[in-house]
């Protein structure tokens, strides 16, 4: 009889074991499950004040001011890990704006090509799904990149010389898109009307 209690809590002992693997590797699949799948978030600037009168200009005085008012703002924007890539267009401009966050983040500056918002798409979901991304480009190319990410399709044009606004979208695996706007440095003040005399 003695030997027969021994065999059965054997048994029971082994079976709590399996049961315990099964749970861990369970619970160890779900947790690598979520993390494969968390969110994006995809910060989309315009290039800061370029000079005037120049091909492929670079930026003036005021648009150096701007990007380091932008390295301030962005520069710690996520606590745990920082960005994880930096994007500009071929244009100067861009990637001047870029340059010094790029530098402080220790991230190389990465060139995209917004003409193709499919291709930035594909390249982002691909290589940097769950990370966070700072994308500098002209403002002709906002709404486009916007509404390819499946972000707001409400966005009002940009002027050319609208500088100051951060567009945030977050890609969460599992549920609704969200498209945040953020302003930054010296605000933009758009055409005044005439004054009457």
């Amino acid at each position: 009889m003695a030997i027969l209690d021994r065999d059965r809590r054997r048994r029971r002992r082994k079976r709590r074991l399996v049961y315990s693997l099964v749970f861990i590797l369970i619970v160890t699949g779900f947790v690598w499950f979520l993390k494969q799948r968390s969110t994006t978030t995809i910060m989309v600037v315009t290039h800061a004040e370029v000079e005037a009168g120049v091909e492929n200009p670079g930026l003036s005085p005021e648009g150096r001011i701007r990007a380091n008012e932008l390295l301030r703002v962005l520069g710690d924007v996520d606590v745990t890990g920082g960005l994880d890539a930096v994007f500009a267009t071929r244009w100067r401009r861009t990637q001047e704006t870029a340059e010094p966050l790029s530098y402080l983040v220790n991230k190389p500056l990465q060139i995209i090509d917004p003409a193709e918002p499919g291709k930035v798409y594909e390249l982002l979901q691909e290589d940097y799904k769950g990370k966070v991304v700072l994308l500098v480009v002209d403002p002709d190319d906002v709404q486009p990149l916007v509404a390819k990410f499946e972000g707001s399709e409400g966005l009002t044009p940009i002027a050319n010389r609208e500088h100051d606004s951060i567009y945030i979208l977050s890609l969460p695996w599992f549920g609704k898109e969200r498209t945040l706007q953020l302003r930054y440095g010296r605000p933009y003040i758009g055409p005044q009307p005439d004054a009457v005399e």
